[in-house]
Order: C-alpha cells, then sequence, then structure tokens
C-alpha cells in the first residue's frame, strides 16, 4: 500500500516537472517571438527615420538651391545696375548743359530781329545772351559740384599754374597778378588749374 502511495507521488512529482518544463518552454519561445517582433519594429523605426532624414535633405537642398538662385539673381541685377549707373553717372550734368545751348540757339534764331536793330541795340543783344548763357553754365556747374578755383592772394601751386612774373607795385611777390585762364575743380579733385601770373 505505502509503494503504491509512493509510486502515486512520484508520477504526480514527474507531471509536474514536465508541466513547469512545458510552461518554462512556452516562456521562452513567447518571449522569443516578442524579442523577434521588437527586433522588426526596431527595424521598421530604423527605416522609418532613414526616410524622414532623405526627405529632411532633400527639403534643405531644395531650399539651399532656391536660397543659390535667388543670390545669382540678386548678383546679377545689382551687377546690371552698377554698370547702368556707370554708363549713365553724367545723365544729369548733360541734361543740366541743355539751358545754355538752348540760349544759344535762341540767339542764333533771333538773326532775323537783329538786321532791325542798330549796332549799339545788338552789341548790347548779344552781350545779355552770352551773360545769360554764361549764367546757365555756372548754375549747371553749381549743382554738380564744379566751382571756380579761388585766384585771391598768394600762388597755390596746387590750384594755380603761373605762366608770367610780372613787376607790380600793388601786389607783394608771389601774389598773383592776373588771371589769364579760370581753373575749375570738382569737389575736392582739380579739373584745370587757373592760368596766372604772379608779382616778382
Amino acid at each position: 500500500m505505502s509503494e503504491n502511495k509512493e509510486e502515486l507521488n512520484q508520477e504526480q512529482i514527474n507531471q509536474e516537472q514536465i508541466n513547469q518544463e512545458e510552461v518554462e518552454q512556452t516562456v521562452e519561445e513567447q518571449a522569443c517571438e516578442n524579442n523577434e517582433e521588437s527586433c522588426e519594429t526596431k527595424e521598421l523605426t530604423a527605416e522609418e527615420k532613414i526616410a524622414e532624414l532623405e526627405a529632411k535633405l532633400k527639403e534643405s537642398e531644395d531650399k539651399y538651391f532656391r536660397v543659390h538662385a535667388d543670390f545669382e539673381n540678386i548678383k546679377k541685377r545689382l551687377e546690371k545696375e552698377k554698370y547702368q549707373a556707370i554708363d549713365y553717372a553724367s545723365e544729369k550734368f548733360a541734361k543740366d548743359l541743355l539751358m545754355p545751348i538752348d540760349t544759344l540757339e535762341m540767339a542764333l534764331a533771333a538773326e532775323e530781329a537783329a538786321n532791325e536793330l542798330s549796332a549799339e541795340e545788338l552789341l548790347a543783344k548779344l552781350k545779355e545772351g552770352v551773360e545769360l548763357t554764361i549764367k546757365n553754365f555756372y548754375t549747371a556747374f553749381e549743382k554738380h559740384d564744379i566751382s571756380i578755383i579761388e585766384t585771391d592772394g598768394e600762388f597755390d601751386p596746387n590750384f594755380h599754374d603761373a605762366v608770367m612774373q610780372v613787376d607790380s607795385e600793388n601786389h607783394k611777390t608771389g601774389e598773383i597778378v592776373q588771371v589769364m585762364q579760370k581753373g575749375y575743380k570738382f569737389k575736392d579733385r582739380l579739373l584745370r588749374a587757373s592760368m596766372v601770373s604772379i608779382a616778382n
């Protein structure tokens, strides 16, 4: 009787061990399956990440090419505007010279009326026309920072060109006595030196 009990107990123990082994095996298999799913998920996430990075890279490249194209267009436009500014730098000055030309042409157009004037009246009209023309020239010069070089006082080799020396009781040695030709400067740059005579 006791032997039968021992055999039953042994069988139960063996069965429990088998059941436990099966449970452990099942748990291991499930764990393995879970790991495979996890690995697959990780692989999918990596692929998605690569795709996302590639999309961002393409977007950045597109932005770069657009910015580069805009920069090149601006550069070309500025280059064109620069050359146009150089080509047409004298446009305003040229426009301001039209007035003196108009004055001279009006003087020539008045030739028929001049036949009816006396010599003195004709000379007065001619003088008036010349003075008006010179005034128009000086107005244009002033607009564009062209000025007459001062010739009062001592000789300055930077702005005056002494072509002769003369005796003068009214001037000290080295002072300008007479101006033979006016000099001009553009802002601070010399256009033409004044041609003068100076006292001995």
